[in-house]
């Protein structure tokens, strides 16, 4: 049997603090009702397929589902495949699905949300729909910050930039990257700075080429045993250090002009291939650049690691 839920309906993409309206919205009406708070997202953006303009995301879909997980504790989060069946379905018809095979019962989206073929749905529609089927039905006005209205295409403006700062402010939370580590070219450990290598996902912009403040959280492992770090904050599972990350192509070291995020952890020295990482950017700290030898890399990068010790310790 399936449970009867509150959802909100939308993309999410960043879980700004626009977003953030409906999802305690959806929490807020989940306890009054007895409700099963969800989430029902699409697997790619709508836009990217039916055009005209490709758009970067802020997140991967992972991303986006753990921020909504992790920050909200919404666990019910449904993502729908954006295809050709979905792209050509009318708009009630998009209704009359969420209700009849997942039993919402009471819809929260933004007032600028549109759905169904040609996205021809809107909030007015959906209210009335709701009202003549008896379903609960709330339409969250636009958010605003510093006298913007947040979005997500503001935000990826301010993290092409690499304003990681505002850009944080505007999403309510730090800006996220998860991915597997992978194995790089060891260049780090030759000069005694090694570093752990992550991509982005195809379609995921990258901010600014250059080097920022990040958090780096850890999930421990199943079988692992308790491990003592410097600087390091367990808790749930989950150790919490800080770093410093350069993004971009390493034009010093190398000439692929393969994008990557390389990590300095500090006061870490296990090994964590193949292992799951999460980082948080907290602040951007000079743009990328080539230097003239390895030695004016390494006096560069030491530098770069005590400005951000720097920030940890003081904010």
């Amino acid at each position: 049997m399936i449970e009867k839920r509150v959802a909100a309906l939308g993309f999410f993409d960043g879980v700004h603090i626009g977003h953030a309206a409906l999802l305690k919205r959806v929490i807020d009406i989940g306890r009054k009702t007895g409700l099963k708070p969800a989430v029902i997202t699409f697997d790619t953006a709508p836009q990217n397929i039916l055009g005209p303009d490709y758009v970067l995301l802020i997140n991967s879909l992972e991303d986006r589902v753990g921020l909504i997980r992790r920050i909200f504790n919404i666990n019910d989060v449904i993502s729908l495949p954006f295809d050709s069946v979905m792209a050509t379905m009318a708009w009630d018809d998009f209704i009359d699905h969420m209700i009849i095979d997942y039993d919402v019962r009471h819809f929260v989206i933004g007032s600028n949300f549109k759905f169904g073929k040609g996205a021809n749905g809107n909030g007015k529609f959906l209210a009335d729909k709701c009202k003549n089927s008896s379903i609960g039905c709330d339409i969250i006005e636009l958010v605003s910050h510093e006298n913007e209205i947040c979005s997500s295409t503001y935000i990826r403006e301010l993290l092409f930039e690499g304003d990681v700062e505002s850009a944080n402010t505007f999403l309510g939370h730090k800006h996220v990257l998860t991915d597997i580590v992978r194995c790089g070219q060891h260049f780090g450990r030759t000069i005694g700075i090694p570093t752990i290598n992550m991509h982005f996902q195809n379609g995921v912009l990258v901010p600014a080429h250059g080097v920022y403040a990040t958090k780096v959280y850890i999930e421990d492992e199943a079988d692992s045993g308790a491990t003592e770090l410097n600087d390091a904050t367990a808790l749930n599972g989950v150790t919490e250090l800080n770093g410093v990350t350069n993004i971009g192509i390493r034009p010093t070291v190398d000439n692929s002009g393969f994008v990557t995020a390389e990590t300095f952890i500090f006061g870490f020295e296990e090994t964590l291939y193949d292992r799951e990482i999460r980082l948080e950017f907290c602040k951007f700290i000079r743009p990328e650049r080539k230097f003239n030898d390895v030695e004016e890399l390494k006096t560069q990068i030491e530098l770069d690691c005590k400005v951000a010790m720097e920030y940890f310790t003081y904010i």
